[in-house]
């Protein structure tokens, strides 16, 4: 099964799939988090390369100390007027245990740069696929979204 078959629901409840069409940097997110201001930094790299063929996809995840304990109107309330979020965002997900969704069994195969795969650490952890569903990258969550070296794989990989 590719990543692009997994079933998902956007933030709203709708019925969704990640684009084939695209590169993604996919993030586990949370609003009440240390890292939350990487928000920021995630907005800034979707609108600087959206129309080369990216985006960021934010996945809200209360698993690391209920740090997004918000429904989803107060989820995007939140990333809109904070941080001026226009990413798409998923529905509230579970990233690992025994009700992980399937798209983070699928990303959790895969290793970080020091090759240790598993579980996700904490929030704000990010997996760069390929429009073919490959994950080029994972990237532990102190990478900030716009580290140079996150910076210059997306370079090498955007698809226009």
């Amino acid at each position: 099964m590719s990543i692009h078959d997994i079933a998902l629901r956007t933030l709203e409840g709708e019925a969704a799939a990640l684009p084939s069409d695209r590169l993604l940097l996919i993030v586990n997110v949370a609003s009440k988090c240390g890292l939350t201001p990487q928000y920021a930094g995630l907005e800034r790299l979707h609108e600087r390369y959206a129309e080369r063929g990216f985006s960021v996809v934010g996945v809200p995840c209360d698993q690391f100390m209920g740090q997004e304990p918000g429904s989803p109107a107060e989820i995007r309330e939140f990333c809109s007027l904070t941080y001026g979020v226009t990413f798409p965002m998923l529905a509230k997900t579970e990233v690992n245990g025994a009700d992980r969704h399937p798209l983070y069994a699928e990303l959790t195969r895969h290793p970080d740069t020091d090759g240790e795969a598993g579980d996700v650490q904490w929030n704000f952890e990010k997996f760069l696929v390929a429009p073919d569903g490959t994950v080029l990258g994972r990237y532990r969550p102190a990478t900030e979204p716009e580290d140079p070296r996150l910076v210059r794989t997306i370079e090498q990989h955007l698809p226009s």
